[in-house]
């Protein structure tokens, strides 16, 4: 049974008042992969009295069940408001797959602080607990894209009482019982919240930042507060933070709070999702969110690849927990009573779908090492490698009576795979688990690009490339690696673009989607994008900023598109590689026809001429053109719109 959405449904379950209400910027859909249906499932599963509130826009709709008993949850929604609203050309999207008919427009922008400031409004005394995506990348002084400016904390603005960051189970259930016990927000503490205090409330173990007005002002101290908030994000070594926030208003962050433990993680995945969105949205049209992960399988949380672009490190942690198998096949074998089931698993993954285990032992004790990334630019020597209880979950799953199929759709690490031994896993995931088209994200080629990124280096994703068409054919299947790329990454001149595009050609690929850099907050490649250097270094690093910078390095991605030809002739022509342009195997574009006499002096349209020239393009009879396989939307922290992540 759905939680209650209107007063009607409360009154149905003989309640006249809700002990909390959860507010969120999604429509309600009761499934996992929904930060709010986990914290309100959660609360119901502790003894409470949950009333659900979506997309509020009126008054009215925050009257909805009066004044809660204990306090409101309010998140802006599984992504950030801002980048549901606008793409990364700041231009306002059509649609919205997390509102009912994908109509857009439903939440406000900015949606927590509006929320919240309509419901301290409303409710004078209310106790307010803010998170979710949008509350917890927000929560120090950060660079505001869209406004293109630096803003402070979000509990400053949203004024609420108590912000909870990372996946908050744990916090939850420590926050509701101590509300119920008669303990304002405000004065709760636990690990993983941040609070706002005086000069007199502050904590006397923690690291400071530079103040909210220290880093508007200064870009090399605002790469400096990003360096130590980043590496204080480990439940092990990780230690309270400070930041000035005004006269006397200080921001105080908690130790981050460890992750689920395997029994604790199963425990929430057992709690009681419809999932799927409230009957109420059917006549509306339904909920597109759904669609990709209704029979979709989280096993995992965290992330120890820890790209620069990602929010992943910064929101759930570098730390990975995982469900036992038997959960994950209990979920499973759920899915064959479901009428709507019709065999097919979309997806067993997660933020990196092949990790199911800590990057090593030591971690575990001293905590994830700081200033080193496991993955990138080269493996640590120290990491753990092993997909053996990830293949075994994939080999029990497809014998279930009643699935057809497992698919294995995004998160994939390929830089991980190739650190197996033998080709064991590989294999049968090309086998049994793809669908034709196998995504991972490359992302650039350029070295220096990637190290800015934190991924590591192209030729880890040559050899992956190698492997999988030979074991492709091994298998007796004609199947495609679809790479995920970024365009105008800080870092990226628009050599580097040319690179790429050249690169692309020699391989055949043809991407359908490219992804312009998207600076959210919170990440380490957003601070280089502000900023201009790099934090971990404090080295300059070049920001392409210009929109016709960021139109040639885009287009340079998709040379071969007749539209974009104008653009990559001119990017060619400013960065002087005229010499690709011609009619050789190595070359992009073809060169502008001459004028006909008879043709002198006739208007030229500004986007003439082929695609791409002559006898470079029939090695793509290889079958690789189709490489180019549409890729689904990615923003944020986790680059696919449904909550998810991948590496």
């Amino acid at each position: 049974m759905f939680l209650p959405l209107s007063k009607k449904e409360m009154q149905e379950r003989g309640w006249d008042a809700v002990d909390f209400i959860c507010v969120t910027g999604d429509a309600y859909v009761d499934h996992p992969s929904f930060g709010i249906a986990i914290v309100s499932r959660l609360l119901e599963s502790l003894g409470f009295r949950v009333g659900m509130i979506a997309q509020p826009v009126r008054d009215a709709d925050y009257l909805t069940f009066g004044a809660p008993k204990y306090g409101w949850w309010v998140t802006g929604g599984n992504i950030d408001s801002m980048v549901a609203h606008y793409t990364a050309a700041k231009r306002r999207r059509s649609d919205d797959a997390y509102t009912p008919g994908g109509k857009a427009g439903k939440r406000p922008d900015r949606a927590t602080i509006v929320y919240c400031n309509a419901i301290r409004r409303l409710f004078a005394d209310a106790q307010i607990v803010i998170g979710g995506l949008e509350a917890s990348m927000r929560r120090f002084a950060h660079y505001d894209y869209w406004a293109d400016e630096v803003k402070p904390s979000i509990l400053v603005d949203s004024k609420a009482d108590l912000l909870i960051f990372g996946m908050g189970e744990k916090q939850t259930a420590h926050i509701a019982k101590e509300l119920a016990a008669g303990v304002p927000a405000a004065q709760i503490r636990c690990r993983g919240v941040c609070w706002l205090t005086n000069q007199l409330g502050l904590p006397t173990d923690a690291v400071s930042v530079a103040s909210y007005a220290k880093v508007k002002e200064n870009k090399l101290s605002y790469a400096k507060a990003t360096h130590t908030e980043i590496e204080e994000q480990d439940a092990v070594r990780g230690r309270k933070i400070i930041q000035k926030q005004g006269d006397d208003l200080f921001l105080v962050q908690a130790e981050p709070m460890p992750a689920l433990t395997t029994e604790e993680l199963d425990a929430v995945f057992e709690l009681p999702f419809e999932r799927m969105y409230h009957p109420s949205y059917e006549a509306l049209g339904g909920v597109a969110a759904i669609q990709e992960v209704e029979f979709s399988i989280m096993h995992n949380r965290g992330c120890f690849g820890n790209c620069n672009f990602c929010s992943i490190a910064f929101h759930q942690g570098r730390a990975v927990t995982c469900r036992s198998m038997d959960s994950v096949l209990r979920e499973a074998e759920r899915f064959t009573h479901n009428p709507r089931f019709k065999g097919y698993i979309s997806d067993v993954g997660g933020p990196s779908a092949n990790f199911r285990h800590p990057s090593c032992e030591k971690q575990l004790t001293k905590g994830l090492c700081a200033e080193r990334k496991c993955l990138a630019p080269t493996p640590c020597p120290a990491l753990k490698v092993d997909h053996q209880e990830y293949l075994e979950i994939l080999r029990r799953m497809r014998k279930i009576p009643g699935v057809k199929r497992v698919f294995v759709r995004s998160g994939l690490r390929y830089d991980y795979m190739m650190l197996e031994k033998d080709d064991t896993f590989m294999r049968e995931l090309l086998e049994y688990h793809v669908s034709g088209q196998l995504k991972v994200a490359p992302e650039h080629c350029s070295a220096h690009v990637l190290d800015c990124m934190g991924k590591p280096h192209i030729e880890v994703y040559e050899r992956f490339a190698k492997r999988f068409y030979r074991l492709t054919e091994q298998v007796g299947k004609e199947q495609y690696l679809v790479p995920y790329l970024i365009s105008s990454h800080p870092g990226s001149t628009l050599q580097d673009a040319i690179k790429l595009a050249c690169f692309l050609k020699k391989h055949h690929i043809r991407p359908e989607q490219v992804q312009d850099f998207y600076p959210t907050p919170g990440t380490v490649s957003t601070c280089m994008f502000y900023t201009g250097l790099d934090p971990y270094t404090l080295k300059e690093v070049f920001v392409p900023r210009t929109q016709e910078e960021k139109w040639m390095q885009r287009a340079l991605l998709q040379y071969f598109k007749p539209e974009n030809r104008r653009a990559v002739m001119t990017a060619l022509h400013r960065a002087k590689r005229e010499d690709l342009i011609g009619y050789g195997p190595g070359c992009l574009i073809a060169p502008e026809r001459p004028q006909r006499q008879e043709d002198a002096g006739k208007r030229q349209p500004a986007q003439g001429g082929r695609a791409y020239g002559g006898k470079g393009t029939s090695s793509l009879r290889d079958g690789r053109k189709k490489a180019a396989g549409a890729a689904p939307k990615r923003d944020g922290g986790g680059r696919k719109k449904t909550g998810r992540g991948r590496g």
